[in-house]
């Protein structure tokens, strides 16, 4: 028991101190290591400053072309969507799947850019064993994948929305009927 009390009251310390919780540094120091370890495996090899200029690339294309992307074309649906109750719901399950598909285009492009007789994909396939020219079709269905689920997703919550609003007069007259026809065999 005491072992449980010292234990809490050093976990609840830490949380002051850091101001997460416990499993959250913990998950911050493996994805820390996890990051260092790929940082050391992908710069270990005789292409590093390619690897460098790649990132360094990716970044700046981040910041400067992709995020006034993003802010245009959310600003985008949500004109589209504003006459609309629920126009920042529409924003978010059309904003989540782009981002996330514009972050995997990111990521993979050196990949999904590779010209099926290029000497990078003749070396990539030599190094991993694997195809090369499946990376644009991946990348498409698992695009298409996610937005058709987002937009699954919207259609069950809107479906759900009007089901529970159009419903609840329905339940709560047939509950009333009840009620009163109890009264009335109880007043009998």
């Amino acid at each position: 028991m005491r072992l449980r009390r010292a234990v809490a009251g050093g976990a609840r310390r830490a949380g002051r101190w850091y101001g997460e919780g416990p499993l959250h540094l913990l998950l911050l120091v493996a994805s820390f290591a996890l990051t260092g370890y790929v940082g050391v495996r992908l710069l270990a090899d005789a292409q590093w400053p390619l690897v460098v200029v790649w990132f360094v690339g990716a970044a700046l294309l981040h910041d400067l072309v992709l995020v006034p992307l993003y802010t245009v074309v959310a600003q985008a649906v949500a004109r589209v969507t504003a006459g609309t109750t629920r126009h920042r719901a529409w924003t978010g399950y059309v904003r989540v799947p782009a981002a996330l598909s514009g972050l995997l285009l990111l990521v993979w492009w050196p990949l999904i850019s590779l010209g099926p007789g290029s000497a990078a994909a003749a070396h990539y396939t030599l190094t991993t064993r694997l195809p090369s020219e499946v990376f644009w079709a991946r990348w498409l269905l698992i695009s298409a994948g996610m937005f058709a689920l987002a937009a699954l997703w919207l259609l069950v919550r809107t479906l759900h929305t009007w089901y529970s609003g159009s419903a609840q007069p329905l339940l709560r007259a047939a509950t009333a009927r009840r009620r009163r026809r109890r009264r009335g065999r109880a007043s009998k």
